[in-house]
């Protein structure tokens, strides 16, 4: 075994953990902006709080799943989210669990599941919300931008 091999295993081991912490702290940061009624649910609705108070927004969470991969309006949707992140320094990662997040942001008045294709978390320009959990996610995605992954993917804990 190389030097470079025994390396590259070291940093698949300190990737997965990377990734698996972010995962943990995206669930925490979830639960607790619905708490305080800081999420913003569904492509369009995140498309006009965008447009509305770009400031507002402190993350951004795309999520899709297999069933979804061919859907070209969805990916251009996501494009353009990414995007309008990208220009106003809001931070923002990829889900493959859908199922999932859909589960923590609950559901809407009729019962039915929420579109949890996209999701931001918003905290009030006068007031900015602090979190541990925003915090620990702007750093997994800083050190992932240093590595040129722009919107890195989260794995959720299974539950």
């Amino acid at each position: 075994m190389t030097l470079e091999e025994i390396h590259g295993q070291e940093n698949t081991m300190e990737n997965t953990d990377r990734v698996q912490s972010a995962g943990a702290a995206l669930e925490e940061l979830l639960i607790a902006a619905k708490k305080q009624d800081y999420l913003t649910v569904g492509v369009y609705e995140s498309a006009k709080v965008m447009n509305v108070d770009p400031d507002s927004v402190a993350f951004c969470v795309l999520a899709t799943d297999e069933e979804y991969e061919c859907d070209i309006a969805l990916q251009i949707h996501f494009t353009l989210i990414q995007a309008f992140c990208f220009d106003n320094d809001i931070n923002v990662v990829r889900v493959n669990d859908i199922e999932r997040l859909a589960h923590l942001v609950g559901a809407d008045e009729t019962g039915e599941s929420k579109d949890a294709h996209c999701i931001l978390v918003t905290s009030p320009s006068a007031n900015p919300w602090k979190d541990p959990a925003l915090d620990k996610l702007a750093l997994f995605c800083e050190e992932s931008r240093s590595v040129y992954d722009w919107v890195p993917a989260i794995t959720l804990p299974e539950r």
